[in-house]
């Protein structure tokens, strides 16, 4: 075999499998693509919990205040 042709096929068969390597993602690196959205995610809903829980809270805390407005005023009549 003449050395330019076993350099062209050297070069053909790196080429190859580096290109193999790019396309096929190793079993640990794919799962990597949506990690900000899922995080961003995440903290969306967190935060809408954590409104949900607030609101009730301050719901109940202005209802018991207006009971205990209500109760004074009437009182005074």
């Amino acid at each position: 075999m003449s050395e330019p042709l076993l350099r062209a096929y050297v070069w053909q068969q790196s080429w190859r499998a580096w290109l193999a390597g790019r396309l096929a993602a190793p079993a640990g690196a794919g799962g990597e693509a949506g990690e900000g959205v899922i995080s961003a995610a995440i903290a969306v809903l967190i935060m809408a919990f954590l409104g949900v829980t607030l609101y009730v809270l301050f719901k109940g805390t202005l209802g018991h205040a207006n009971e205990n407005v209500n109760n004074h005023i009437d009182q005074l009549k």
